[in-house]
């Protein structure tokens, strides 16, 4: 059988804060919106523009760290997988199906930091003090011009 693949990539701005919650067992869950914007021509040669909203959903470290790290209005890399799941509607027994992102990475593109393989890196390099500044404006003061 050919191997197959289940692979999206979004760069995107998150639609509202994440909701992180747990699962009965303690594993953290992240549920959270992108939006994706697409600029095009119509037939009348006029620019239009279309968002697209995306669910995201992250397990695990990785979810705790959206939690700390995502907020409303964040511009995020995600890469991950479309899962869909279905279910019975209790009021009307009617099947019900989402399909949904499942994130297996994602950095943070605002000029913070980010967060890669659900691992928070800043942007100090590595074996740099902790007390060295973090902020752009801070270190170029120090910057002898």
């Amino acid at each position: 059988m050919p191997k197959s693949v289940n692979k999206v990539i979004l760069v995107g701005n998150v639609g509202k804060a994440p909701e992180v919650r747990y699962s009965p067992s303690g594993t953290p869950v992240a549920n959270f919106s992108l939006a994706t914007n697409e600029r095009f021509k119509d037939r009348n040669d006029e620019w239009q523009e279309r968002t697209e909203w995306h669910s995201i959903v992250a397990w695990q470290r990785l979810a705790e760290i959206v939690g700390e790290y995502v907020a409303k209005g964040s511009k995020v890399y995600v890469e991950g997988k479309l899962q869909t799941t279905s279910w019975d509607d209790r009021q009307n027994g009617e099947r019900k199906y989402r399909t949904q992102i499942v994130a297996r990475d994602l950095v943070l593109l605002d000029s913070r930091g980010n967060v890669r393989n659900g691992q928070a890196a800043t942007d100090r390099g590595p074996g740099e003090d902790e007390a060295a500044p973090t902020e752009p404006s801070e270190a170029l003061e120090d910057i002898p011009f």
